[in-house]
């Protein structure tokens, strides 16, 4: 309940909608709680004493009170519905916003499945739970109060013979909202794991056909189905059997009320108009105890969302700014510095380290280009420059400036980003390219593009620049879609560069052309920007001004192509292995 009373605060800013509603339902609720009291008049004081202005005024007066109810349950439905749709508008906001917040370290951590979860089922839960509380959720208790205590106040005699049950009711009540709320949440898992299965299934369609292994996916879908469905078929069982129950406690003490209500009144204790009116009472009493128990699902399953939505808000940033993070100086020069960098995903973990005591220099006007077998941890190296990631020791210097006390959104403003994996939005074409920059020209964008070898399949396009991306570019080729992530880098212009393995679906005539557009860029051109290359294919970086074999996690050998040629045993495996041509005598086999 604790994590509920957090994500209260969303509730917070409509609170004169919610206190509204609640008046209108304790409004409601002292009305529902006149009418017995007005139909024992009409028994007592109008049937039996054969008064009939007393039964039509009092008929009247019970038919303007449905009136009235029926015009405030319309208010505190309309008020409830506003306050759950912009609670849950607001919760799914925050929710993104913090997710956009995450560092890798963050995402690594949660399943895309998952965190779609929680944006739609998990909001929409806390949603109902908001508005069943303000509806129905509160009227229920007042209701079971007030009618308790009319027939305390009215029927004594027959109100103390009603206390036993009443308490085995509430028990029984209890007992069943404590075991519901963990197995809605285990429900909630399974259905995280059905939408993970889901979501890497619809995102794979291709390799899943490519690999022939649809029967296997399904079979994977069928088992995360099957689990899911039977544990909401148990939560489903073990709630149809309480209605039957309850109905069962409210029909028993009717028939003690109706034995005990005789008895008495054959000897004249009470009336016929009390028995009737305790009848009534007794209804409203344990009828609200049904109508929790029915909404307890609403309940647990919100509770439960609660939770797991105070979990991701809870969440803190693996990388942050510091207290007085600084902006970067305009004319901060692109001079890279890693000093001892070491880095390993799992804390200090030093046996599951991926980069190992890195020293790396890349000067202004440079190419740094990174070489190395897969796994080797070349990304995880370009990506401690953007701090995507947080070096778990050592410095990485901007212009001799530690990048940690730089704040991350102006440090990310001046690298240009080609990731390894393609991304591009639906939209258009050149919303895509200017996806950095919305404001550049026309004239910019067909520059970056220009500058990619990317204009002239976007001119054969139906509607060139304009032609629709479908979601994650589906309707361009791998080729293609990397030229638009490098047109979209270079419409940065930004001080440091990094394309990781951006040109590896390109053929190596086109990606010559992109490296020497790159190399005329203005900036590139005058030393104010620095290209750092990830490569697996070895012509990438032959022209580079300085190359870095990563193995293992270490720099093997660095300098240039000829220096490498003669004096690293491992680039000169890579040149063999890749260009099948021989190792010029001389070299040193070290």
């Amino acid at each position: 309940m604790n994590q509920v009373s957090k994500l209260m605060r969303f509730v917070r800013p409509y609170w004169v909608k919610s206190t509204l509603a609640l008046v209108l339902l304790t409004s409601l609720v002292f009305l529902d709680l006149a009418i017995p009291h007005l139909i024992r008049t009409i028994i007592d004081e109008g049937v039996m004493k054969n008064n009939q202005p007393v039964v039509i005024q009092t008929a009247l007066l019970m038919l303007g009170i449905s009136l009235v109810s029926f015009i405030i349950a319309i208010g505190n439905n309309n008020l409830s519905v506003q306050v759950g749709e912009s609670v849950a508008r607001d919760v799914r906001e925050a929710l993104f916003i913090k997710i956009q917040g995450f560092s890798y370290g963050n995402l690594d951590q949660q399943k895309t499945g998952e965190l779609m979860v929680r944006l739609s089922s998990d909001t929409t839960a806390f949603q109902r739970l908001v508005q069943i509380t303000l509806r129905i959720g509160t009227r229920a208790p007042l209701l079971m109060i007030g009618s308790l205590i009319s027939m305390f106040l009215y029927t004594q005699s027959l109100a103390l013979m009603m206390v036993p049950l009443l308490l085995l009711t509430s028990l029984v009540i209890v007992i069943f909202v404590v075991k519901m709320e963990p197995l809605y949440r285990r429900v909630q898992q399974k259905l995280d794991r059905l939408n993970t299965v889901l979501q890497e299934n619809i995102a794979g369609a291709r390799l899943v056909k490519a690999f022939v292994r649809a029967d296997f996916e399904n079979q994977r879908f069928t088992g995360a189905n099957e689990d899911f469905t039977t544990n909401s078929v148990r939560v489903m069982q073990i709630q149809s059997s309480m209605s039957p129950l309850l109905t069962m406690l409210v029909n028993i003490g009717m028939v003690l009320v109706i034995w005990a209500g005789g008895v008495k009144a054959i000897d004249g204790s009470i009336t016929t108009g009390q028995i009737v009116e305790f009848i009534n009472y007794l209804r409203t009493t344990m009828t609200p105890l049904i109508m929790m128990t029915m909404l307890s699902n609403t309940w647990a399953a919100g509770i439960a969302s609660a939770q797991r939505l105070d979990k991701v808000f809870e969440t803190q940033p693996e990388v942050q700014d510091q207290p007085g993070a600084s902006e970067l100086s305009p004319q901060v020069q692109p001079r890279l510095e890693l000093k001892n960098v070491s880095f390993y995903y799992d804390g200090h973990d030093h046996q599951r380290a991926v980069l190992e005591e890195i020293n790396l220099s890349a000067e202004p006007g440079q190419t740094v280009a990174i070489l190395g077998a897969t796994g080797a941890g070349k990304t995880t190296l370009v990506n401690l420059i953007p701090r995507f990631y947080d070096v778990s020791s050592g410095q990485i210097c901007l212009d001799g400036v530690d990048i940690r006390t730089i704040r991350q959104s102006a440090l990310r403003s001046q690298i240009g980003i080609v990731p390894q994996e393609t991304i591009l939005f639906s939209g258009t074409v050149r919303d895509n390219i200017r996806y950095a920059r919305p404001d550049a020209s026309d004239e910019e964008v067909t520059a970056a593009a220009r500058s990619a070898q990317a204009h002239d399949f976007i001119m054969r396009l139906p509607q060139g620049y304009d032609s629709h991306v479908e979601a994650r570019g589906a309707n361009f080729s791998g080729g293609q879609k990397q030229r638009l992530a490098i047109a979209r880098a270079l419409l940065m212009q930004p001080k440091i560069l990094i394309l990781d393995d951006s040109t590896s679906s390109v053929d190596v005539e086109t990606e010559t052309q992109i490296q020497e557009a790159i190399e005329q860029q203005p900036a590139a051109r005058n030393g104010g920007q620095t290209t750092i290359v990830v490569a697996q294919r070895i012509s990438t970086v032959l022209k580079a001004d300085k190359i870095v074999v990563i193995d293992n996690g270490r720099i093997a050998a660095e300098g240039t192509h000829h220096e490498l040629i003669k004096t690293s045993k491992i680039y000169q495996e890579i040149y063999e292995s890749q260009l099948g041509a021989v190792v010029p005598e001389g070299s040193v086999q070290a």
